[in-house]
């Protein structure tokens, strides 16, 4: 296994917890709303020839809560101090789900300080059809399958398989506590961020689209616009895979953000 670390570090203005990894040049990845799920086997395969660096958000468990943010484009703008304070030079941005609307604020903000951004499954735009799967209306189980279309699928039985311990039930639910505080209304989404994409299209910011065909969370509309937004996009669609197309078939992913950053 590659060698990975957890450290605490204070920046931009508080302490954050980041899972660091590999070597090379600089990833940075941001989980999804529910959590950091642990260093799995994409992880593994990105790491061989990238540092991975993967900030436990605010509010998720061990990082502790900033009360001052109260939307993603607050986050957004955090990490981006945190990509200054650890002096980190154009670093690419892998991001999921809610994570990717964080990462579509940040290029949004500041497209100049990011070297691309691959976003998977991402929420951040409201879809003209179908709707973003409201994960605080049915329980944590029920979340969790949900987001999983290929639920034979090894990783998704060693993360979600059998009983919930107490304390993962607790860490799920500190989770969906902060993302309700803040992508409760509008939920899930920035209505004026295709507009503000303006300004990562006009950098000409390369950009990747990653949605897993069966993906019953985030519709495919939101990928048709995130692509309007951002044009220069590449879009993959991975087959037979949900809304955890890294888990799912994580040869299938690790190739094509291989073959992106590449």
């Amino acid at each position: 296994m590659a060698t990975w670390k957890e450290e605490t570090q204070n920046l931009a203005g508080s302490d954050l917890v980041l899972i660091r990894g590999g070597s090379g040049k600089p990833l940075l990845v941001l989980h999804d709303e529910l959590g950091y799920t642990g260093w799995m086997s994409w992880n593994e395969e990105l790491a061989k020839d990238r540092e991975l660096i993967i900030p436990l958000q605010p509010g998720f468990g061990k990082s502790p809560r900033q009360d001052w943010m109260w939307r993603h484009r607050d986050l957004a703008n955090y990490y981006l101090n945190v990509i200054r304070e650890l002096g980190l030079e154009k670093p690419d941005v892998l991001a999921f789900s809610a994570g990717a609307y964080t990462a579509a604020e940040m290029a949004a903000a500041n497209p100049e300080l990011l070297g691309s951004i691959t976003l998977v499954g991402p929420m951040g735009i409201k879809p003209d059809e179908g709707e973003i799967f409201d994960i605080f209306a049915s329980t944590i189980k029920t979340c969790l399958r949900q987001t999983v279309f290929n639920q034979e699928a090894k990783e998704f039985s060693e993360i979600y398989g059998g009983e919930m311990s107490a304390e993962q039930f607790e860490l799920f639910e500190d989770a969906r506590a902060e993302s309700a505080r803040l992508g409760w209304e509008p939920y899930m989404f920035n209505p004026s961020l295709p507009d503000l994409l303006r300004s990562a299209k006009n950098a000409k910011l390369p950009a990747l689209l990653i949605r897993g065909s069966e993906d019953a969370v985030v519709p495919q509309d939101c990928i048709r616009k995130y692509h309007d937004a951002l044009p220069q996009a590449d879009i993959v669609t991975i087959k037979g895979t949900g809304h955890r197309p890294e888990i799912e078939d994580s040869a299938e992913f690790v190739a094509a953000v291989k073959h992106f950053l590449a």
